[in-house]
């Protein structure tokens, strides 16, 4: 699984021009399955972004995780995380997760997360058109690849 986390005081999703689903102070993740993830992958990622001390505390030094900061979470499913932009230049998409897998694997991450946060995170829409705004507080960005922990 791969993730982009992006530090924000607000991010929306919008489906058809309609507001989906916001969020105020806490996290955007963009997460992308490939076909080679696990359960394990959900679990070792969620714990990894509920727990990432990257919010600044009373000294600005970023010691403060999400759950610190009573933040909140929008995810969104991404398959273009696995682009590769190795011949040509059309990306290809070959290594994204198939939908059927990739949605399961989705639900369980979002399920993860909600549980390390205590709290529901709110979701876009799996596969659908989705328009993202966000103000990333920082900026903050981080990116998180579960095969390569760093």
């Amino acid at each position: 699984m791969r993730a982009v986390v992006q530090r924000v005081s607000q991010a929306s999703v919008s489906i058809d021009g309609e507001m989906f689903a916001s969020i105020r102070q806490g996290l955007l993740v963009l997460v992308g399955i490939e076909d080679a993830d696990t359960l394990e992958d959900c679990v070792w990622l969620a714990a990894k972004i509920a727990n990432m001390r990257i919010f600044g505390d009373e000294a600005g030094l970023m010691n403060l995780s999400v759950n610190d900061v009573h933040g909140e979470a929008l995810v969104i499913s991404q398959f273009t995380l696995y682009a590769s932009t190795k011949k040509g230049n059309r990306p290809s998409f070959i290594r994204a997760g198939k939908p059927e897998f990739a949605s399961k694997l989705y639900e369980m991450f979002c399920n993860q997360l909600s549980a390390e946060m205590s709290r529901p995170v709110k979701t876009g829409v799996f596969a659908a058109d989705m328009q993202i705004a966000l103000i990333n507080d920082g900026p903050v960005t981080i990116l998180i690849d579960t095969k390569q922990k760093e």
